[in-house]
C-alpha cells in the first residue's frame, strides 16, 4: 500500500471524486486552468475546453478529466493531485487513498505540496520570539554596554557582520564605530 503510484491512487479516488456535490464547478475549473496554464503539455487548450464545456454535466467532464490523467501518466496524476490540494485542500485531505496512507503510517505522502508551511508551532510561539528579539533589543538600547567591561565581545560583534544579513550587519557596525570613536 506504501509504493501506490499516483495513477493507483487516482484510480482509487475516482469514485469519491465524482461523488455528488464533492468538487464544485468552480473547483473543478480552477483545476483545469491550472492543469492547462501552467503544465500546457499536461493539457493543450483543446483538451482544457473539451473539460469545461460547460454542456456537459460536472459529473461527466470531471470523469472525462481523471480517465484522461490516467492514460497521460504519473507526472500528470501528480499535477491533478497538486492542483486539488491548491484549490480544494478539505476535500484532498478527505481522499480514500490519503486515508489509506495515514493508516498505514505512511509519512510520504505528498513531498512537495505542502511547500507554504513554514511552521506548525503557531502564532504564540512566533510571537514569544519575537517579544524575545525586541525584549533583548529595548536592553541593548537602553542599557548599553560598558567598553571596558567586555573586550571579547567587540571581537565577537566585529566578525558577526561576515555571518548576519547586510541590514542588520549595518547597525552593528555602526554601534562598533559608535563605541571606537569613545575610545
Amino acid at each position: 500500500m506504501t509504493d501506490q503510484t499516483y495513477c493507483d491512487r487516482l484510480v482509487q479516488d475516482t469514485p469519491f471524486l465524482t461523488g455528488q456535490g464533492r468538487l464544485s464547478e468552480q473547483q473543478v475549473d480552477r483545476i483545469i486552468l491550472q492543469l492547462n496554464r501552467y503544465y500546457p503539455q499536461i493539457l493543450t487548450n483543446k483538451e482544457a475546453e473539451k473539460f469545461r464545456n460547460p454542456k456537459a454535466s460536472l459529473r461527466v467532464r470531471l470523469c472525462d478529466l481523471l480517465s484522461h490523467l490516467q492514460r497521460s501518466g504519473e507526472r500528470d496524476c501528480q499535477e491533478f493531485y497538486r492542483a486539488l490540494y491548491i484549490h480544494a485542500q478539505p476535500l484532498h485531505s478527505r481522499l480514500p487513498s490519503r486515508c489509506a496512507l495515514q493508516n498505514s503510517d505512511c509519512t510520504e505522502l505528498d513531498s512537495g505540496s505542502e511547500h507554504g508551511e513554514l511552521s506548525d508551532r503557531g502564532p504564540i510561539s512566533f510571537l514569544a520570539g519575537l517579544s524575545l528579539a525586541v525584549g533583548l533589543a529595548l536592553l541593548l538600547y537602553c542599557y548599553p554596554p560598558d567598553p571596558k567591561g567586555l573586550p571579547g565581545a567587540r571581537r565577537v560583534l566585529g566578525f558577526s557582520p561576515v555571518i548576519i544579513d547586510r541590514h542588520v550587519s549595518r547597525y552593528l557596525l555602526a554601534f562598533l564605530a559608535d563605541d571606537l570613536r569613545g575610545l
